[in-house]
């Protein structure tokens, strides 16, 4: 939903869960702070309260949209979505949006702690009682909402079942307000006492070492998890179920880490904090050593799914480890006080808000992946180092010399794939907060990557995205709009016809590449008529005045990549017709895949353009959908070859010099469907804000959701 607001970046995603977890943090220190003087004061049970947070959660489901679409409007005038205006105020505005709701998410646990304590005084463990529960919900939430909820019901109404079960909740817990009051009242006419939550008292353990590493623990794992998202892109790819697999593994591990210390706890044998640090030392380094090109190249190559399952069980060790050390954390220093444990809790917390930053905006930009993973893993062996003094001797000394080994290891002998780029091919990496870039390859065999995946290569497709709508064009065109720079060929094309021509390109790193496709980089670059800008190409079109007589569209592949769909959606594609002048012409490109997905785009794209043309690509991979508020005359090759100036013949034929010019553009002209014959007659098949019906397709292709 941010996305659709304020643009698929980085930034947003970052800010997003940044005020999500200041909102855990601010909440569980309050809540803790507070709970026993409103308790006092008021006479009301802890668990009303918790029920009164549970409610305006609720409440804030309805009220997050409406937020949003507020900031929106507030922040299409501050500029692109790289300056320094718009990343500060999107921080203000995603915050009013979200941090009041965040904040009594993070209450919920030391008010459910007051209550336990109501119930029973000498309860010292009911926070790690609570967070398996909780890390189970989470668990059970992302996999659900990702699978099942979006892809049936949509945001809106997945939104509407999260709030029913808070409403549920706040009903539950009123509930047993009700009964404790009445436990009370019945306690006062009887004179037998009640237990009554105690003030808290200091922690009663080493204070500042446990918030030190609590602190450590969030931010190391946090800052892994973007580090994660990114490296294992290669592999996982960029699809919702990609990034959903690997916050649903994080949480089940965590969960077990989690349900084996409470075991551990009944029967009395907790491991120690030295060693499960140790071990945390040595599972740091186990993601790095097995993303591995080489292994997969040898051993994995024929078993993709295979390697998919040993890439996401990498994580398992460490974050079943945290799962175990972070409550054991808490049990020892609030012995189940619930000011004190919203203060250990918040610390915890706090690293979580700053790990994600310091990741994507200070190590990613500069350092590769695999070396940012070794980074945020060093402060595991210095804790070590401070806490390892009491295991005994030879055991301390083993498990330092396998960390050491696996450090070695990870360092020096591990082959990841900005390496295997680097050091096996021609190539070039750029970093930015946004994505790794890497480019490799001689000669026409070049390849674009971001964040490992494949994004396009040098190919006369790329070419006719932009020369055919032009050519098609009735009037005299002047300007064109590139949504989407990749190797920059389309935005290259677009000059050669002497336009005024814009491109808008997400990532800052894949344009500074351009030099290395194209040989005249620095005199197309250099041609007063270009301009690119760094944005989401969805919220410039909203934030510019502009109208072009071409927009061009090349959304990232695949078809079915997290966010593609507000390049896709029948809103995108009505808020671009309005940026078209008369006679203008949109080129909207579909890859291939799914055939109901193709059907989903042309549904959306003709529900906003009453006249579509459909071409398959020279190159017979891919469609070419032209679409115009007025028809779009046939012509033959010869006419649009006719239409097109020396420099842009020349620019469509530089890879293929031996063509004919018209029997060339025959060849796509030839390759005409007409949509009546391909668009589906079911309307449900489309592609919505609402509805990503080409990001959330699981059920379907199982065959267990038909449309």
């Amino acid at each position: 939903m941010a996305f659709a607001s304020f643009g698929i970046i980085t930034p947003v995603l970052s800010v997003v869960l940044s005020v999500f977890m200041l909102g855990l943090a601010v909440g569980a220190w309050a809540g803790g702070r507070f709970i026993a003087s409103l308790v006092e004061k008021t006479g009301l049970s802890a668990v009303a309260f918790y029920a009164g947070a549970e409610l305006l959660i609720g409440l804030g489901a309805f009220a997050v949209s409406k937020l949003f679409a507020l900031g929106e409007s507030v922040l299409l005038a501050t500029g692109q979505t790289n300056s320094f205006g718009y990343l500060s105020l999107s921080a203000l505005v995603l915050a009013f949006s979200i941090l009041p709701w965040c904040v009594c998410m993070g209450a919920t646990f030391p008010l459910m702690m007051a209550y336990v304590r109501e119930r029973d005084s000498q309860n010292a463990e009911s926070f790690s009682f609570l967070y398996l529960a909780n890390v189970l919900g989470a668990m059970t939430g992302t996999i659900y909402t990702a699978v099942v909820l979006v892809e049936v019901l949509g945001f809106r109404h997945t939104v509407w079942v999260a709030a029913a079960g808070n409403f549920t909740i706040a009903f539950i817990g009123g509930c047993l307000a009700w009964e404790r009051h009445r436990t009370v009242m019945v306690s006062e006419k009887t004179g037998r006492p009640v237990e009554t939550a105690k003030p808290s008292p200091a922690g009663v353990s080493p204070g500042r070492l446990v918030k030190t590493i609590l602190f450590s623990t969030g931010f190391i794992a946090m800052g892994m998890e973007v580090v994660w998202t990114r490296t294992f892109a290669p592999v996982l790819k960029t699809e919702v179920y990609s990034f959903a697999m690997i916050v649903f593994t994080y949480l089940g591990a965590t969960f077990l880490g989690s349900l084996m210390y409470r075991r551990h706890l009944w029967n009395n044998r907790v491991y120690s904090t030295a060693g499960l640090i140790a071990f945390l030392a040595i599972a740091s380094c186990v993601p790095v050593m097995v993303n591995d090109v080489q292994l997969y190249s040898r051993v994995f190559r024929s078993h993709y799914f295979a390697f998919v399952i040993l890439l996401l069980a990498s994580i398992c060790p460490f974050c079943a480890t945290l799962g175990y050390l972070t409550p054991r954390l808490v049990d020892e220093y609030a012995g189940g006080h619930p000011a004190v444990a919203g203060k250990a809790y918040a610390v915890n917390v706090l690293g979580c808000i700053l790990g994600p930053i310091f990741a994507s905006y200070v190590l990613l930009p500069w350092i590769r992946e695999k070396y940012v993973l070794i980074l945020l893993g060093l402060p595991f062996f210095v804790f070590y180092f401070i806490c390892g003094k009491t295991p005994a001797r030879w055991p301390r000394l083993a498990l330092g010399v396998f960390a050491g080994v696996v450090l070695v290891w990870s360092l020096f002998f591990v082959c990841d794939f900005e390496h295997y780029v680097t050091g096996t091919e021609k190539g070039e990496v750029r970093r930015d907060y946004a994505a790794s870039v890497a480019a490799y390859g001689k000669d026409r065999d070049k390849r674009l990557f971001v964040n490992g995946v494949g994004m396009t290569a040098l190919t006369p497709v790329t070419k006719f995205m932009v020369h055919l709508p032009l050519a098609f064009h009735k009037g005299q065109p002047e300007s064109a709009l590139i949504l989407c720079f990749g190797m920059g060929t389309t935005y290259r094309s677009a000059l050669s016809w002497d336009l005024e021509t814009t491109a808008v390109e997400l990532v800052p790193s894949v344009t500074r590449m351009f030099g290395f496709y194209h040989a005249d980089a620095m005199r197309v670059l250099n041609n007063p008529k270009g301009h690119i800008v760094i944005d989401d190409g969805r919220r410039y079109l909203k934030r510019t005045h502009e109208k072009f007589d071409v927009i061009v569209i090349d959304p990232p592949p695949p078809v079915e990549a997290a966010g593609s769909s507000l390049l896709y959606s029948g809103e995108f594609y009505e808020l671009a017709r309005q940026h078209l002048k008369p006679h203008g012409i949109l080129q909207a490109w579909f890859p291939g895949g799914e055939v109901n997905t193709f059907y989903a785009v042309l549904r959306s794209i003709h529900d906003a353009f009453p006249y579509v043309c459909c071409f398959d690509s020279v190159e017979r991979r891919g469609t070419h959908l032209l679409a115009s508020m007025e028809p779009i005359e046939m012509q033959t090759a010869e006419q649009l070859a006719g239409r097109m100036p020396a420099a842009a013949k020349k620019d469509l034929l530089e890879w293929s010099p031996s063509e004919n010019l018209p029997a060339y553009i025959q060849r796509v002209l030839s390759q005409e469907t007409p949509i009546e014959e391909i668009l589906s007659p079911n309307l449900k098949i489309r592609i919505t804000d609402d509805q990503p019906y080409n990001e959330y397709y699981l059920l379907r292709r199982l065959g267990l959701m038909a449309y």
